[in-house]
């Protein structure tokens, strides 16, 4: 079975990795339900469809479907010819919060990751393989060169960590990058103590020009008040922390309150 670029299939053949990935998500599994991306050829699968009652895997390819069906008999009932996408979450685990994780196609991992944010409410954990530029980026702090966007909003309700990397060989066939393996646990916080759609505003016009200061990126939401002559509008949207730009949208909303 080949790969098909359409998809951002790269299939896991390395038996050491793709253990690593299983003792990662076993080890937060108790009280959990398992939700595995793209089971490809079921490197990952064959682990935990027979072991766990709560699992479920979500394919997009109905080639990898019916191989899945004929390497594993029995599998039928654990895989859904889905995209992750475009998922229901009500049809799975109703009720149940679960473990996200897999070997995710890398032409959609951020899409994944903000569905993750969609449905945070019953995502306290995710263990993901990411291309290592995107698993950099997601856990990358405040004044990282490539802290951005992506970083805020997933750090908004979630703490990153870096599990370890995995090179081009593990793969058939290998992709032109490295990989890596990041897991992703939900904070305690449920709101922001903001607009958060205000928020997701701010957070992505500050990025859209990461090298202007504030001041010039922000105006558009309170244009030719005094307040943008503040320090923090100085500032450079690299060197802001989530909490940051909690305050920064706060300030915003109340301006735009006492200017309506």
């Amino acid at each position: 079975m080949k790969a098909k670029k359409s998809y951002g299939q790269h299939f896991l053949h390395n038996e050491q990795t793709a253990q690593r990935i299983v003792q990662a998500v076993e080890s937060l599994a108790s009280g959990l339900a398992l939700l595995e991306i793209g089971p490809g050829k079921g490197v990952l699968t064959k682990f935990f469809w027979e072991k766990y009652e709560d699992f479920l895997a979500v394919e997009a390819d109905l080639d990898m479907i019916e191989a899945l069906h004929a390497i594993f008999p029995g599998v039928e009932e654990k895989v859904l010819f889905k995209d992750f996408l475009k998922l229901d979450f009500r049809e799975v685990f109703p009720g149940k919060e679960m473990v996200l994780f897999g070997n995710f196609p890398y032409n959609i991992s951020s899409q994944i990751l903000i569905r993750m944010l969609e449905q945070k409410q019953r995502i306290p954990h995710l263990i993901g393989m990411f291309q290592k530029e995107m698993a950099d980026r997601v856990i990358a702090p405040p004044g990282s060169k490539v802290y951005g966007r992506i970083s805020v909003m997933v750090q908004a309700f979630y703490k990153g960590k870096m599990l370890f990397n995995v090179a081009p060989g593990a793969f058939v066939p290998a992709p032109k990058v490295n990989s890596a393996v990041i897991r992703l646990d939900r904070l305690e916080r449920t709101q922001l103590g903001c607009d958060e759609r205000l928020f997701k505003q701010v957070v992505a016009q500050a990025f859209s020009m990461r090298r202007k200061m504030l001041r010039n990126t922000l105006k558009v939401f309170i244009p030719d008040n005094e307040i943008l002559q503040q320090d923090v509008f100085s500032k450079r949207p690299e060197t802001l922390s989530v909490e940051d730009f909690i305050e920064l949208t706060n300030m915003i909303s109340k301006i735009r309150q006492n200017e309506s």
